[in-house]
């Protein structure tokens, strides 16, 4: 069977061989002054034959090395049209590869974070059942729940950060209602640490998926009040230039270290003030930056140590986010 498809893939090479002594004998057949005797003819076919025989025997030991080797890079195709699906056939396995890891590197970080939510919830979860056994202010419960909901909104807005195509409508959003909704959320953490809040929000609309950005906001206050001494100072304020809308977050807390700056939107990353303040997971920063950036926006931080930080969120002006995510998706598929 195998030699039958050999010789069906060689039948160019048969032809040709065919073609060739038939175009001799035509060539002194047309001769007047040749004389063509059938033992010369017939000597000439058999040796024509052996000839043939022995190239494709040749010819088969060689693709059959080349088959059973073909994963070797050594290997040399043994015409175009094989080097060019040898080509095509690395391109995708190196391709296969790419994907593999980008796939084997979100499952561990999906991992690192589910282990690491787990490690977080475990606190406040055990300080609530130390809580059952001891007589303590209503406020504390309160502090405790509210950790629990930050951090299992945190994992629910991570799970979905692969499936955000299925889940979001972008429409017209006032910032400045969808600030003071932000910060009436943390309404009691603003109260209990005596920090002010300073709203200057001009009238501003922009294109956006209403309960991603809420959810965006809400983590760049969470990141100011956790860094903001008591009777500190956050500031909500919006401003627009010529290509972009801007909605800043500021405070006036601990600052970040200079060296901290360009990783502060990594995942699972904390820096100086992480390991000062053992609250912090390192993911609200980088859930923001995603989501901001799969609604077409994005966000970039200033800071000082010891004096402020403000983080900016950035809606360009001539941005169809809509648009964005479809294409994205497309590219993704």
């Amino acid at each position: 069977m195998k030699i039958a498809r050999f010789l069906r893939y060689e039948r160019s090479y048969l032809l040709l061989y065919a073609a060739m002594f038939l175009l001799t004998i035509g060539v002194f057949w047309a001769d007047p002054g040749m004389f063509i005797q059938w033992q010369t003819l017939l000597y000439a076919f058999i040796l024509v034959a052996l000839l043939l025989a022995v190239f494709l025997i040749a010819r088969y030991m060689t693709v059959q090395h080349a088959v059973r080797n073909q994963n070797d890079e050594d290997t040399e195709p043994l015409s175009l049209e094989a080097e060019s699906y040898k080509d095509a056939m690395d391109e995708a396995r190196i391709a296969h590869i790419h994907a593999l890891n980008e796939v084997q590197a979100r499952q561990k970080e999906y991992y690192d974070f589910i282990v690491s939510w787990f490690h977080e919830i475990k606190t406040p979860i055990a300080v609530l059942r130390l809580m059952q056994q001891t007589n303590v202010e209503l406020k504390v419960i309160e502090d405790e729940v509210s950790r629990i909901e930050h951090y299992v909104d945190q994992a629910l807005y991570y799970a979905k950060l692969d499936t955000f195509n299925q889940d979001y409508e972008i429409m017209n959003i006032d910032l400045e209602q969808l600030a003071k909704e932000a910060v009436k959320a943390h309404a009691k953490t603003f109260i209990s640490r005596k920090i002010k809040i300073r709203l200057d929000l001009p009238p501003a609309i922009v294109q956006s998926d209403p309960k991603w950005l809420s959810f965006i906001v809400s983590q760049l206050l969470s990141n100011g009040l956790k860094y903001t001494e008591e009777g500190g100072e956050i500031s909500i304020s919006s401003h627009m230039t010529q290509d972009e809308r801007r909605l800043v977050v500021r405070d006036n807390g601990i600052g970040i270290d200079a060296k901290d700056m360009p990783r502060v939107f990594n995942r699972g990353f904390t820096g100086v003030n992480g390991s000062v303040h053992a609250k912090s997971t390192g993911m609200g920063l980088y859930l923001a930056q995603e989501l901001s950036r799969k609604l077409g926006h994005y966000i970039t931080c200033e800071s000082v140590v010891g004096q402020y930080s403000a983080f900016t969120i950035h809606f360009p002006r001539n941005h169809d986010p809509y648009l964005n995510t479809v294409r994205s998706l497309h590219t993704d598929a």
